[in-house]
């Protein structure tokens, strides 16, 4: 080839493609400060690894203590425990008498519940009672001032001498405006307004002034004896009072035929206090406590801390106390004490945790409950300075502080179930 040919052919180029850089997404973008913040909040609460530490769940049945394990802040507490609870809710004497087959905790209102549970175990188990709740009767202001008027109840004075959310109530006097009689007369003028009307209605003993009327009797709503503890604790009220201050069984004890018979008889006299209110209804503070309570039933069988919580709840929502609504602490007073109960060893971590924990016994008293500390003289203190701090009204000692005490477990049982006519409990291993 000659060297001209070869001077013709150009050298090749080399060429170069510019590459255009691909911009992150704008949502990424949005996002990346967000997540960010959160990475720094996980490093400093020292919980960056949380979400891949195993969380256990225990499977557990409560009855109305439930309310603490169902609050979104014990849930989250608990999570960070790394424990979640899955609740089947019943009453606490249906928790004690059926199947607990597959239940790593159990959580009953009161000691005979507990009693039973504790008494099937075949080996020893852990268990804890980290608060006291009385039994008081929820009602609504225009009620309890009637009980007022008819020489049953007395209001609690109020600091500022505002409306009073308590009551003080003679139990029994009041107890005779449950059996549907005024000394064995189906009509009286018990309220002297000088009308014949029915005995132990509302209107009968001056409900109906100012434009109002209830002719209805005069009853407390319960749940049902046969489940409830909250029943089965007021059935031991009226028992108790109905004996004259005396705890049934007590008596004959040196003659078993006629200490039986004895109480056979109480359970008879105070039947008709419980059973004339008709069929039993469930979970009595949520129907209280709804937008129709009054129309529901003018006196409710509940626990003190589930009126205060709402109590609490109303005031930080609104402002201000629910007025209208009100508590009626019986005297002789009962006072309630629920056992968290474990039957395995997964359910141990959660006693334990209940036993130990400062922030899930600081959020108890924020739901209303009278916790136990160790090292204090009482449970009332701590919750007491909480309501002041959150605007609700301290409720007052009674000067009477007469307390009922529950009868012997066979003796109880016995009254609950003439009364409710129950069936008789599962027979099952524990």
């Amino acid at each position: 080839m000659s060297h001209s040919a070869r001077a013709a052919i150009e050298e090749p180029r080399l060429t170069t493609r510019q590459v255009r850089r691909r911009r992150a997404p704008r949502h990424v973008v949005v996002a990346l400060p967000i997540a960010l913040a959160g990475l720094i909040a996980l490093l400093i609460s020292g919980n960056t690894l949380r979400p891949f530490e195993r969380v256990t769940t225990l499977e557990a049945r409560m009855a109305s203590k439930s309310d603490f394990f169902k609050d979104p802040e014990v849930q989250r507490l608990l999570l960070g425990h790394g424990i979640r609870v899955d609740i089947r809710r019943l009453g606490s004497r249906g928790i004690a008498t059926q199947s607990l087959t597959g239940t790593d905790v159990v959580f009953p209102s009161g000691q005979p519940a507990a009693k039973i549970i504790l008494d099937r175990q075949d080996h020893s188990v852990r268990s804890v009672r980290p608060f006291v709740t009385p039994l008081v009767l929820g009602t609504f202001r225009a009620y309890a001032d009637t009980l007022v008027k008819a020489g049953v109840a007395t209001p609690q004075r109020t600091p500022g001498g505002g409306p009073t959310l308590y009551y003080d109530l003679r139990m029994p006097a009041f107890m005779g405006l449950l059996d549907g009689t005024d000394g064995g007369r189906g009509t009286a003028d018990q309220d002297g307004d000088g009308r014949p009307e029915g005995a132990d209605t509302w209107n009968g003993i001056g409900f109906d002034t100012g434009g109002r009327s209830n002719s209805g009797r005069v009853l407390v709503r319960t749940s049902n004896v046969c489940e409830s503890n909250a029943a089965g604790t007021y059935l031991s009220l009226l028992a108790f009072v109905a004996n004259r201050n005396t705890t049934p069984g007590t008596e004959n004890v040196n003659d078993p035929r006629l200490a039986q018979d004895a109480v056979t008889d109480l359970a008879a006299k105070i039947k008709p206090l419980i059973s004339l209110q008709g069929m039993w209804a469930d979970e009595q503070a949520d129907s209280y406590l709804s937008d129709l309570g009054e129309s529901i039933a003018p006196i409710s069988l509940i626990y003190e801390h589930q009126y205060l919580a709402h109590q609490i709840a109303h005031h930080r929502k609104n402002g201000e106390q629910d007025t209208e609504r009100v508590l009626l602490y019986p005297t002789p007073y009962a006072l309630t004490e629920p056992q968290l109960i474990s039957l395995t060893d997964r359910g141990d971590r959660l006693v334990r945790l209940i036993q130990e924990d400062e922030a899930l016994r600081d959020r108890a008293i924020e739901l209303g409950f009278r916790v136990r500390f160790s090292g204090e003289d009482g449970t009332s203190e701590r919750l007491n300075a909480y309501l002041g701090d959150h605007g609700i009204q301290v409720p007052a000692a009674n000067p009477d502080q007469t307390k009922s005490y529950e009868p012997d477990l066979d003796v109880l049982e016995r009254i609950i179930t003439y009364v409710g006519t129950c069936p008789p409990p599962v027979q099952d291993t524990p």
